[in-house]
């Protein structure tokens, strides 16, 4: 007699020391400690290395970058204004999980980090002081200084981070895809994003993230290294900042073992209040009125000037401003864009395109502009004023651009010590976080990969940090970035591409139920309209959902896999509280996964913004059933198992006719 194939997937979770897709893991995590050992072993060669490449990227490929900066906003705004914004992120029927407040709140932690505290004062004080045309330390360089920080810091930044995000959260929630970056290019190459194919794009996006981190945590210790000197008088040197990568690795790596609720959440707390405290000191201690007056100009001149700065190549006077600025911003963004953009589409399901795109681009970016003002135009005031030579202070040492501004200030060490505290809480949830990021695409996305390996994520963010440091500091971080964002940005235009393929084909799966197709199962087999008018008004609780995988789905997927088997196919199964999964592989042909899935609804309410309280009594669920051929996903709750079987057939004929099996 067969056995049974679907297994619970707690029986087998807890003896697997090792949950990864092999190809991805490995292959990245060798690429990684092979070019740590390098840099390790050989510093002056790596150091030299990082010169030639960041020469040479800038040369020839610099034009692709700007290229490619200009068409991803380009992209996004089409979005947003096409038909295609109504379309959700997510089932029709879905409702966003979070109110506009909530999700506005941890858009604006999104667009918060390292790098605002290294850049607020040291990028605007270094274009005032060497503008890239025309003379330094002028009114005229002081207003172009804070038009070049906000074009690096506004719009091209986070219309690649909705590149990579409003992918992610389509072809996961909409179509039912593994919340990966392959699964952006279903469109394109259908099941073979489950083979080689996908595989590398999943290595440069690991890559990509890596080096992006580790360019973040290297400007994050320099910067730690500064306030300490600045407040206990601690050496500024390379032991130094290696000691202080290994202490604060240390602190992210208790931060991963203690989980995302208890580590990240809190810290990401922490960075909001410490950070809104800080913004708020200079504001009410500088000159206030100037500032809000700058802040309002500022952006009246950058988006007069957004679109010649968009495709400005200074190719009739060519200098090195471009790659050590504007290059070098687009490399770190495009690094950067999976750990932003899977944070951001995990936290906008249910929403629309439009709400997405204008969501994203406005709120991050508003506040960003404010910080920028904020610290930017303080320290470029104080040294217009004579107040204090601010360009001197910083011209040789960055890292303390920050504190020099600060010391000008009352509470001078206050300040700095929330500043120093500011970053290092930055340094822990970004190494944290984005070792949480790289795990999942080395796991293929499961849903509780071990801890460990989100550990050994997190010291080699630290590690590679440290090697880029000693192998060429800044130059090394630079150069990190711009290398590693290259073959990412190739896959980023097939990424715009794929999603505008799917969109394309919207309308068709999302009104066509295969249900009633040409290959339907027999009307007795359907749902009949009583059932169909009940199934939609009564709102489930989770336990009748639960019940309803375990009473009626469970026996559904098991009838079909005994049956499989005895046809001579290998189904693979597994099953946990909410979650049923049946995957069937084909060799060459690719593999063929039917999942249901218990899913939250919050229920209609008119209160303004939910409470802890609300977030549990005030939500109904519904199972959801996905297919891998990436078509709608649909709603099954109260299907008999006949249904349910028929249902998940159709999906497999179709699988089957695409790839000419039947």
């Amino acid at each position: 007699m067969t056995e049974p194939v679907l297994k619970k997937a707690a029986d087998a979770g807890p003896r697997r020391r090792l949950q990864v897709n092999p190809p991805v893991f490995f292959v990245s995590a060798t690429l990684i400690l092979a070019f740590v050992l390098f840099g390790a072993l050989y510093p002056r060669h790596a150091g030299r290395l990082f010169a030639t490449l960041q020469a040479g990227i800038t040369r020839d490929f610099g034009w692709f970058y700007i290229l490619a900066g200009a068409a991803f906003l380009i992209f996004v705004i089409f979005l947003m204004l096409s038909r295609y914004g109504d379309v959700k992120l997510g089932p029709d029927e879905s409702e966003p999980e979070y109110s506009y407040i909530s999700w506005f709140a941890m858009l604006f932690s999104a667009g918060m980090g390292i790098g605002l505290l290294f850049f607020g004062v040291a990028e605007p004080i270094q274009h005032y002081s060497q503008p890239p045309t025309g003379e330094g330390r002028t009114i005229d360089a002081a207003r172009q200084a804070m038009v070049l920080t906000f074009f690096h810091w506004g719009l091209h930044a986070w219309a690649i981070y909705i590149v990579i995000g409003l992918a992610l959260a389509y072809f996961a929630f909409r179509r039912g895809l593994p919340l990966t970056l392959r699964s952006a290019l279903f469109p394109l190459i259908g099941n073979r994003i489950h083979g080689p194919v996908g595989h590398a794009i999943d290595i440069f996006a690991v890559l990509g993230t890596m080096f992006g981190v580790a360019t973040s945590l290297g400007f994050g210790v320099l910067q730690v290294n500064a306030g300490f000197n600045y407040l206990f008088g601690l050496p500024v040197s390379a032991p130094i900042q290696l000691l202080l990568i290994a202490v604060i690795t240390g602190m992210a790596t208790l931060s991963a073992g203690i989980g995302l609720d208890k580590g990240v959440k809190r810290l990401s707390e922490l960075n909001i209040i410490l950070a809104i405290a800080l913004l708020a000191f200079v504001l009410a201690t500088g000159s206030t009125v100037f500032l809000l007056q700058a802040f309002l100009q500022n952006i009246g001149a950058y988006l007069g000037a957004v679109v010649q700065r968009t495709f400005r190549m200074y190719a009739y006077e060519p200098n090195a401003w471009l790659g050590k600025w504007t290059l070098f911003y687009w490399g770190w963004w495009i690094s950067w864009s999976p750990f932003v953009g899977m944070f951001i589409a995990r936290i906008s399901r249910g929403r629309t395109i439009r709400e997405f795109v204008t969501g994203v681009l406005l709120v991050p970016v508003l506040f960003t502009f404010l910080w920028m003002t904020v610290f930017g135009n303080t320290a470029i005031a104080l040294d217009l004023r004579g107040t204090a030579p601010i360009v001197e202070m910083v011209s040789d040492n960055l890292p303390v651009a920050l504190f020099e501004v600060l010391e000008q200030l009352p509470f001078s060490a206050l300040a700095s010590g929330i500043a120093t505290l500011l970053v290092i809480t930055f340094f822990v949830t970004s190494a944290d976080s984005g070792a949480l990021v790289i795990d999942m695409i080395t796991s293929g996305a499961a849903p509780n990969p071990p801890v460990w390996q989100r550990i050994f994520w997190a010291i080699c963010a630290g590690v590679v940090a440290a090697v880029l440091l000693v192998a060429g500091g800044l130059q090394a971080l630079q150069t990190a970035a711009l290398v590693s964002a290259l073959p990412f940005a190739v896959m980023m235009l097939f990424i715009c591409y794929g999603l505008l393929r799917a969109l394309q084909t919207e309308t068709a799966s999302s009104t066509i139920d295969l249900s009633i197709a040409a290959d339907a199962p027999p009307v007795s087999a359907r749902m009949s309209w009583q059932q169909r008018l009940a199934s939609i008004t009564h709102f489930h609780d989770r336990h009748e959902i639960a019940a309803f995988l375990t009473g009626t789905a469970q026996p559904a997927l098991e009838a079909v896999a005994v049956q499989m088997q005895e046809s001579g196919l290998t189904p693979m199964s597994t099953q946990d509280e909410d979650h049923l999964d049946l995957s069937v592989p084909h060799g060459d042909y690719g593999l063929f996964r039917y999942t249901i899935r218990a899913r939250s609804f919050r229920a209609p309410s008119f209160a303004w913004a939910e409470t802890d309280a609300d977030a549990a009594e005030g939500r109904h669920y519904r199972a959801i059933a996905y297919s891998s051929e990436g078509d709608q996903p649909h709603d099954v709750t109260g299907y008999s198992r006949d249904q349910l079987i028929n249902d998940l057939l159709n999906r497999y004929a179709r699988f089957r006719h695409a790839r000419r099996l039947a």
